[in-house]
């Protein structure tokens, strides 16, 4: 799956309420400290269980589509929490945050950064818990979702601090691995920040997949990877690349090792109008994701031979 672009004017409205956010902290040094956020904005957090359904009946009578279902079966809520895969829920009126107590720490961090995203952004108030068709659209969900994940990367991050200390470092997985532990956060989120962000002028794009050597469960070929993170610029040359062809280079290349570095190879990739380009690809195994960063290195250019 791409990552969907954000509305520039969406994107401007959320990078003005984390400066706000940040500026109202003293713009403090990483990692961000989200107990402070919290006391700053009165919001409140918990963790919730799918095997506990206190806060999650809690939840159900907040919600305006089936509020009377929820209440009459309060086990509804946890089948409608599992089938939907949330990890993470948003209580306007209670000013609060739940998160899913399984997830790890680290992934912690970037739920309740979504979710602060969703309480500060004015215009996601009128979607949230409602019951109207617009609402209900799967392309409005989608577009909430990705800018509030916009949003939590430039609170974790610290807007423009990641980018200034991300270009005084190599363009390489090492630095992703390096700066996810000065500002507190995933490898994953932080090879996305590098790409979407840190480095949005340039061509690059990274890949989160599981193993390429050791597919998981239910593995679909023909959806290989869970993101394909693309730079504006690369979207705009090379948007027609698909995730099938890079993964089908990353298994070429990487190795059966359990954990660490799995190689790294240089590929030909076509643009839009069907020029070809080598790019450089390193793939890197946390435990979890394999992660991929692909970085442009120089068009191909074509050898004529004149007898």
């Amino acid at each position: 799956m791409k990552n969907l672009p954000i509305d520039p004017l969406a994107a401007q409205d959320i990078s003005i309420q984390i400066e706000k956010v940040l500026r109202g902290l003293g713009n403090p040094e990483p990692p961000l400290d989200l107990r402070a956020v919290r006391e700053l904005l009165n919001l409140d957090r918990q963790f919730y269980s799918t095997t506990q359904t206190g806060p999650l009946r809690e939840f159900a009578s907040r919600v305006k589509v089936g509020a009377k279902q929820f209440a009459l079966r309060p086990t509804l809520i946890i089948d409608v929490v599992r089938k939907a895969g949330l990890k993470a829920l948003w209580i306007p009126d209670r000013r609060r945050i739940l998160i899913d107590e399984s997830i790890p720490d680290l992934k912690k961090r970037h739920a309740e950064g979504h979710e602060i995203t969703h309480s500060i952004t004015p215009h996601h108030s009128h979607f949230l818990f409602g019951d109207d068709g617009e609402t209900l659209r799967h392309s409005c969900h989608e577009k909430l979702e990705a800018e509030a994940n916009f949003g939590s990367g430039q609170l974790l991050f610290l807007r423009d601090r990641f980018i200034r200390e991300a270009h005084e470092f190599p363009l390489c997985i090492e630095t992703a691995r390096t700066l996810s532990k000065t500002f507190g956060n995933t490898i994953t989120m932080t090879l996305w920040r590098l790409v979407e962000e840190a480095h949005k002028d340039a061509p690059i794009f990274g890949v989160i997949s599981g193993h390429p050597q050791w597919p998981p469960d239910g593995f679909d070929p023909e959806a290989p990877c869970r993101y394909f993170i693309e730079s504006p610029v690369f979207r705009k040359r090379f948007g027609i690349l698909t995730e099938v062809e890079v993964f089908s280079v990353i298994q070429a290349y990487s190795s059966r090792a359990r954990g660490g570095p799995l190689g790294e190879a240089d590929a030909i990739f076509s643009d839009r109008n069907g020029d070809r380009h080598r790019f450089r690809l390193e793939t890197f195994f946390n435990g979890y994701d394999a992660l991929t960063l692909g970085t442009y290195i120089a068009p191909v250019h074509h050898r004529v031979f004149v007898s």
